[in-house]
């Protein structure tokens, strides 16, 4: 069989991706393995639900505030939009990708069920390999391949097996079954180094269900032992486990998305998570449209050069935030004593202005310059002790 795309990988950055190129007429093959649910705390912001036009029937929950708490177990309440009708959508991944994956099909896509086996090059095109849920061997010959399977891609290694992996977390959760008269109207976010030495631990409401997690990047920290504690500390050590869930998750774009040749990265595939707060979902769409729209060049004009076009605007687009956050997980997550600070800080009045617009907008605000430099100066007093 030849197509003209392989997307490999069902996740919303591969379903995204797969979606624009069939809506174009090009012929896509989505192959994902199946059965497999992300860890993920699940939410995502108003901009997302506009930009890739996600019913309102997908959300599990409506977010409108948040608790930050910090390692003495002193807390910071924040509305998500002050006087305004904002909220943070919350998904249950396993029907979220499985809708976009749907979607996909219902563009023109055909889906795939298998395991991405290798890359083989040939005068007539990229040939991917794969095998099916009863070990049988297939092959698809293509234009072109977009990799979006994850953080530790087969198709980068298969590649570009010379490109460093990026800095990676990972996460684990466990979703339960919501007790009565839990807050579901909350997302509470730990920073608390006995929960995780590096990261943070999350409790994000699904309506029914409740996402507990935590992530981290040291090796050997005991993920389920730190979310077991985080339970009891959320009142949840009674509610029964829907299901359980582990995964890498990276924290820095890659500096290459593409080979030059054929194939292009997308999603967790090409390191789009954002640092600080490991959201992807949203990012991972993004990467997925923006590869789209490069691969649906490169079949028009058979310029290889337009793959690399997708990182370009994705990073011009968001590369500042990205920085930010990078900026802001260094300097705060290293310690109990500055990640005190950094919850002290998220208090203050012009954080939570520049917060929530920054995060359900996805760029950076720029409506009141003051703001930032009192922001910075406050910074400054938090880590040399002196606020």
């Amino acid at each position: 069989m030849t197509v003209d795309c392989v997307v490999v990988g069902g996740g919303p950055a591969g379903a995204t991706a797969a979606t624009d190129l069939a809506a174009t007429g090009a012929s896509v093959v989505l192959l994902d393995r199946g059965g497999r649910i992300k860890p993920c705390g699940g939410a995502i912001p108003p901009r997302l639900i506009v930009d890739f036009a996600i019913p309102e029937t997908l959300l599990v929950g409506r977010a409108v505030a948040a608790r930050m708490v910090g390692p003495s177990d002193a807390y910071v309440d924040m509305a998500v939009d002050r006087g305004g009708d904002g909220f943070v959508g919350m998904v249950d991944r396993g029907p979220f990708d499985e809708w976009l994956r749907d979607r996909a099909a219902a563009a023109g896509a055909v889906r795939r069920t298998g395991s991405f086996v290798g890359i083989e090059r040939g005068g007539g095109g990229t040939v991917v390999a794969y095998r099916d849920g009863d070990g049988r061997e297939h092959r698809l010959v293509a234009r072109c391949v977009v990799g979006a399977d994850g953080a530790r891609s087969r198709v980068a290694s298969a590649a570009m097996p010379d490109q460093p992996a990026p800095p990676q977390v990972f996460a684990y959760h466990e979703i339960v079954r919501t007790p009565a008269g839990f807050d579901r109207g909350r997302c509470d976010v730990f920073y608390q180094g006995a929960l995780s030495p590096d990261f943070y631990g999350w409790v994000f409401p699904h309506g029914d269900t409740t996402s507990v997690g935590i992530g981290s990047a040291q090796k050997g920290f005991a993920l389920r032992a730190a979310v077991d504690r985080l339970r009891a500390q959320s009142g949840l050590s009674d509610a029964p486990v829907v299901r359980r869930e582990g995964a890498p998750i990276p924290l820095k774009p890659l500096k290459r998305w593409d080979d030059g040749r054929a194939v292009v990265l997308a999603g967790d595939a090409a390191g789009v998570v954002a640092p600080a707060s490991g959201e992807g979902i949203y990012y991972a769409m993004a990467s997925g449209r923006e590869v789209a729209a490069s691969v649906g060049t490169f079949l028009a004009t058979g310029d290889a050069r337009a793959l690399a076009g997708a990182r370009t605007r994705f990073m011009r687009a968001h590369g500042r935030v990205f920085w930010v956050l990078g900026v802001m997980q260094h300097f705060w997550y290293r310690n109990d004593r500055r990640r005190e600070r950094f919850v002290a800080m998220c208090e203050d009045r012009d954080v939570q202005r520049l917060i929530w617009p920054a995060y359900m907008n996805k760029r950076i605000v720029y409506a009141d310059p003051l703001a930032y430099l009192r922001i910075f100066a406050k910074d400054m007093r938090h880590l040399m002790q002196t606020a």
